[in-house]
């Protein structure tokens, strides 16, 4: 015969952002976000907004059958039945059908990650959307009894429900849940201050790309694993790791360090040979990087000066060449042609 003791101490809970309190149908509890009153009334906005286009639509759709129609047909209580249908289906037929056939989900609620669901997790049935949008046209939105005592009303409601559930959600027994995750970012960590001198010494010239990769999403998602998953998926990829790199590690410390002062000590060296490279293409291709934009030339200065006119026969005169595009004027040199005989000038008393 022996005993088991158990420990009166509770587990303590797996991280996550659930809040929302739904069991799936195997007992295991669901990480889903209830919706508060900012990304509600974020997606509200977004509905009204498709709510005015589809109602502008629909009243060309009913100004052209009434166009259509005889005169004698179309008076004023015909263009008011037209005018409610139009209403009851902008107000209620839109969210109920998409709802109903969009996993309930309207645009705005898809476009901001929202959904209804039931109180229990399942799917939103029709009556429950119709219940939701029935009390929200007549005492939240617009509010067609008492306007602005109902907006308060409901706020308030939002702000005092612990799952953020309107007036409308409590009467039709439904809740907006969030469907998109939430996580936090964490940068992988590029050095272990404890293990710097260590790994400086590593000869990684075994550790191939895959099982870096692996690490590195391993750190990355540290946060998001459960004990005693996170230990022992961390005791085996170091323990491959190890066996490709050389010295060993100071004893002592959890497998996690290790990975992170590898990874931290491979990403230094990653970017010291990509410096050096780039310092090589600099000496040999200066011309590969970027540089300061030099202004374009002026055509004017480019152009080539026109040659000169032949001198008339029997008179020498000096030959200059043209002017190279490019070249400073004085760099041309003129070349001296035979000299050029004057006449004396004798003074005036010598005459």
């Amino acid at each position: 015969m022996f005993t088991v003791g158990v420990s009166a101490q509770p587990r303590p809970p797996a991280p996550g952002w659930g809040d929302a309190g739904l069991v799936s149908g195997e007992a295991v509890a669901l990480d889903v976000r209830v919706a508060r009153i900012g990304s509600r009334a974020l997606a509200l906005l977004l509905d009204v907004l498709t709510q005015l286009l589809l109602a502008m639509a629909l009243a060309m759709l009913v100004g052209i059958v009434l166009a259509a129609l005889p005169m004698r047909v179309v008076d004023a209580a015909l263009s008011n039945a037209f005018g409610t249908v139009a209403l009851v289906a902008v107000l209620v037929g839109y969210p109920v059908l998409f709802e109903r056939f969009n996993h309930g989900r309207t645009p705005g609620k898809m476009a901001v990650g929202l959904r209804v669901v039931s109180a229990d997790g399942a799917p939103v049935g029709v009556r429950q959307s119709l219940t939701r949008a029935l009390v929200g046209v007549a005492v939240e939105w617009p509010g067609l009894v008492l306007p602005l005592l109902s907006w308060v009303a409901g706020v308030t409601v939002m702000l005092t429900d612990k799952h953020g559930r309107r007036l409308g959600d409590l009467v039709a027994g439904t809740m907006v849940v969030h469907t998109r995750s939430a996580t936090i970012w964490r940068p992988v960590p590029t050095s272990v201050p404890a293990l710097v001198g260590w790994a400086y010494t590593l000869d990684l010239s075994r550790l191939d790309d895959g099982l870096a990769l692996a690490a590195r999403q391993y750190l990355a998602r540290v946060h998001q694993l459960a004990e005693p998953a996170r230990d022992r998926l961390a005791r085996g990829l170091w323990a491959e790791m190890a066996a490709v790199i050389t010295p060993p590690p100071p004893p002592g410390l959890p497998a996690t360090v290790y990975l992170a002062a590898v990874l931290g000590e491979r990403h230094r060296r990653a970017r010291l040979r990509l410096a050096r490279g780039r310092a090589v293409t600099a000496a040999l291709w200066p011309e590969l990087l970027p540089g300061p934009a030099t202004p374009p030339a002026d055509p004017a200065s480019a152009a080539p000066s026109p040659a000169a006119a032949p001198p008339p026969a029997g008179e020498p005169s000096s030959f200059v060449r043209p002017a190279v595009p490019g070249e400073s004027p004085a760099a041309v040199p003129a070349q001296a042609g035979p000299p050029t005989l004057r006449p004396a000038t004798l003074p005036d008393n010598r005459r």
